[in-house]
């Protein structure tokens, strides 16, 4: 049996932020529909990587390699990987005003679709499916009609980026601690889409501290974000390890 080839493959990557250098030597391979979990302290560089491959134009890349299903992804504009199929939420999201919730999903996804060759949906075509979505993840249908993220609650916004991700179905999405400010019920919402998608191929780099949510997710593979680089990979194991004895006795773990 053949392997699969990586959907995303990242080769000694070192992002620059400022005159600071945040991610010294990355390297990781995401196979389609497979699902990483990326832990690591504050500060370690997880939200740098994810915003490197949006293309951020604060982060710089200042060498290495990024390959996302055959193509050169950071000789890509960011409007171009979005529409080559990756997703990354953001840790907060930001308000968008005058811009309509509905309006905003809706331009993005037509985008998406023509990229894919697909005909764009109308208004009437997608807010029927905006609606189901919304109702699943337990997001109120006036949500939509309101300008992006403005007056949500910190839960609110994480929905509204599940909500994106449900009507976008990308062939990667980096989720940047998607469940910080989710109630129980939103915690299971995330599992639930994030099951559903993978069934469907999509692959997932996760990034995440809360234990009970990697358990459900049962990922792939567990790396561990240390100073710009991967210290640690492994299973389910690692991050359990991790959530008995804390970032720093990992560290010192390793390096005995």
């Amino acid at each position: 049996m053949t392997t699969p080839s990586p959907l995303l493959q990242v080769r000694d990557l070192r992002v620059d932020v400022g005159e600071r250098n945040v991610l010294k030597s990355v390297s990781l391979d995401v196979a389609p529909g497979a699902l990483v979990v990326l832990m690591g302290a504050n500060g370690s560089g997880k939200s740098t990587l994810g915003l490197t491959l949006a293309g951020h134009p604060n982060y710089r890349v200042a060498s290495g390699q990024a390959q996302f299903g055959g193509q050169d992804l950071l000789a890509m504009n960011a409007h171009e990987r979005a529409r080559a199929g990756l997703f990354v939420s953001f840790q907060a999201p930001p308000d968008i005003p005058g811009v309509k919730n509905n309006l905003f999903i809706r331009s993005a996804l037509n985008a998406v679709r023509e990229a894919r060759g697909q005909e764009p949906l109308d208004a009437f075509d997608f807010l029927a499916s905006a609606r189901e979505a919304a109702q699943q993840l337990g997001l109120p249908d006036a949500m939509l009609g309101r300008p992006v993220n403005e007056g949500f609650s910190g839960g609110e916004r994480k929905r509204n980026e599940l909500l994106q991700l449900a009507l976008l179905r990308p062939r990667l999405a980096v989720l940047d601690e998607i469940d910080s400010g989710m109630d129980v019920d939103g915690v299971r919402a995330v599992v639930r889409l994030v099951q559903n998608l993978r069934a469907q191929g999509t692959a997932f780099v996760v990034v995440s501290h809360y234990l009970q949510l990697i358990e459900s997710l049962d990922p792939d593979a567990v790396l561990r974000l240390d100073q710009g680089c991967i210290a640690e990979s492994g299973d389910l194991e690692l991050a359990r390890g991790i959530a008995r004895t804390g970032f720093a006795r990992a560290a010192e773990a390793v390096e005995a």
